[in-house]
């Protein structure tokens, strides 16, 4: 069929042209709105700049077709065959391309957004700046193609191959990537905040600068991929396989990683604050120095041997453990948690909420810590709500002091300085509590009395793994007998006969903070 036959049918209101021969034919600038031309034959036609929208091009073939500026929004090309088509700067803005093949075709600046493209063949295509914004590739074979700076903000690409795909300085953000194949991947500067990566393969991939915060990837393969300056703040990457992985300089603050696989890879200069180091693997990694300051800005260097690094990532985070004799009941959740509230907004410490387990005699709280400088000062404040807060304050002061009068005695320089850097910070915690305005909670009830009345029990664990008891009421486990025959626990200050508690001898202290680890410029 020629073209002036196939126009003039179309004119006098004829749509359904499927199955007809229209190879090499000249329809550029054709108006062929809701045609059908499905199963058609246009290889090598010229479409440029035809209006299609919402044509029926189902099975048809459109092998090296030039439909540059075409407008293809919603039109069906589901099973179409568009191998080394011209469709730059085309619309194909909701069109369906379900298991069509466009390999090396050309799509530069073609607008495609939530179009449908599942399990379609675009391998070798050239998408430079095109618009893919929630498109959805599930499934679709994307490998060798050039998608620089093209836009994929919500796309669905999961399961889908990109293998040696350039998607260097793309938008990538909130996108599904999820069992995404990324093996030799350009991903370089891309913007993949929020992106679903869990269980991706990016082996050899490079995401060196790329934008990765709050991104999952859980379970994905990194082994060999460049992440160099990369930003993977609050990222997920829990059990991911970072094996000879380059994150050189990578942002990986309070980022969740229990699990993964560091092996062999090089971790000089990352930014690490607020991130537990257990549960990894270590071996054979290389790391001369990590960035310890909480905006990543080198304030707080730490620099180590190689047989320090590897005891450095393999730490359980330091913990402030506060035991009370008593279950803890709603009034005094609530109360407890305002408590905490007001010290964290007027001390701008404590910020995180403590862990709470309950039992049915006593409550246990249990407070993570960054780093082990903030161990004493933590435990001094964590404790105020409760009445033993003035003896467990006291005894944190007599450790520190013992702590000073060892570090003179020993001579040493480096002792000196790091007893002056816990002294100081207790110091200057012990001046906001002073300070401390608490008004009294709303909840106030008799259970909620007795709660923080209740004896306690304080326990200090380091980032080594050693334990240090600070505190124990002598009343703790005592149970009295009311008239009405229930059991109640002591009060702090009941007389009972108990043993006295003792503080820590000065080697078990110095053997407790020998476990430290300090922050060094």
């Amino acid at each position: 069929m020629q073209a002036e036959e196939l126009l003039k049918k179309y004119a006098e209101g004829e749509r359904d042209f499927s199955g007809v021969d229209l190879t090499e034919v000249n329809l550029s600038r054709a108006n062929l709105v809701g045609v059908n031309l499905s199963n058609a034959t246009l290889s090598i036609a010229n479409l440029s700049g035809a209006n299609l929208s919402e044509a029926n091009l189902t099975g048809a073939k459109l092998n090296v077709a030039r439909m540059s500026g075409a407008n293809l929004s919603k039109a069906k090309l589901n099973g179409a065959i568009l191998n080394v088509a011209n469709l730059v700067r085309a619309n194909l803005s909701g069109a369906e391309l379900m298991q069509a093949a466009l390999i090396r075709s050309e799509l530069v600046r073609a607008e495609l957004s939530r179009a449908n493209l599942c399990e379609t063949n675009l391998s070798g295509a050239d998408l430079r700046e095109a618009k893919l914004r929630q498109v959805n590739f599930i499934g679709a074979n994307l490998s060798e193609s050039d998608m620089r700076g093209t836009n994929l903000a919500g796309a669905n690409l999961e399961h889908a191959t990109l293998s040696g795909t350039d998607l260097s300085r793309s938008e990538l953000s909130g996108c599904d990537l999820s069992e995404a194949e990324l093996r030799h991947a350009n991903l370089s500067r891309v913007n993949l905040s929020g992106a679903n990566l869990s269980g991706a393969n990016l082996r050899w991939a490079d995401l060196s600068g790329a934008n990765l915060r709050w991104a999952d990837f859980s379970e994905a393969k990194l082994s060999g991929s460049n992440l160099l300056g990369a930003d993977l703040s609050n990222a997920n990457l829990v059990n991911a396989s970072f094996v000879h992985a380059d994150l050189t300089q990578a942002n990986l603050i309070r980022v969740e990683w229990v699990g993964a696989d560091l092996s062999g890879a090089t971790l000089t200069g990352i930014k690490l604050y607020g991130v537990s180091r257990y549960n990894l693997k270590t071996e054979g990694i290389t790391c001369e120095w990590v960035d310890l300051s909480p905006y990543g800005d080198r304030t707080q260097i730490y620099r180590f041997s190689a047989e320090e690094a590897k005891k450095f990532f393999n730490q359980t985070p330091p913990t402030v453990r506060i035991i009370i004799d008593a279950p803890l009941d709603q009034n005094a959740n609530y109360a407890l948690a305002a408590t905490y509230q007001q010290i964290a907004n007027q001390i701008g410490m404590m910020q995180t909420p403590p862990s709470i387990k309950v039992g049915y005699r006593r409550t246990e709280l249990s407070f993570k810590l960054d780093n082990d400088y903030q161990i004493f000062s933590s435990a001094y404040i964590a404790i105020i709500p409760f009445k033993n807060a003035s003896s467990t304050q006291k005894n944190i002061i007599t450790l520190m002091k013992m702590l000073q009068a060892q570090a003179i005695n020993s001579h040493s320089m480096e002792s000196i300085k790091q007893v002056k850097q816990l002294s100081s910070a207790l110091s200057q915690t012990i001046h906001k509590v002073n300070e401390l305005n608490l008004s009294p909670s709303s909840a106030v009830s008799e259970e909620r009395v007795n709660f923080f009345d209740a004896p306690t029990q304080m326990l200090l664990t380091n980032s080594s793994d050693r334990s240090l008891q600070i505190y124990y009421d002598q009343n703790f486990g005592k149970r009295l007998i009311n008239t009405a025959g229930s059991t109640r626990p002591a009060a702090t200050g009941t007389t009972m006969k108990a043993t006295k508690f003792s503080l820590p001898t000065v080697n078990v202290l110095v053997d407790f903070v020998s476990g430290f680890y300090y922050l060094e410029s």
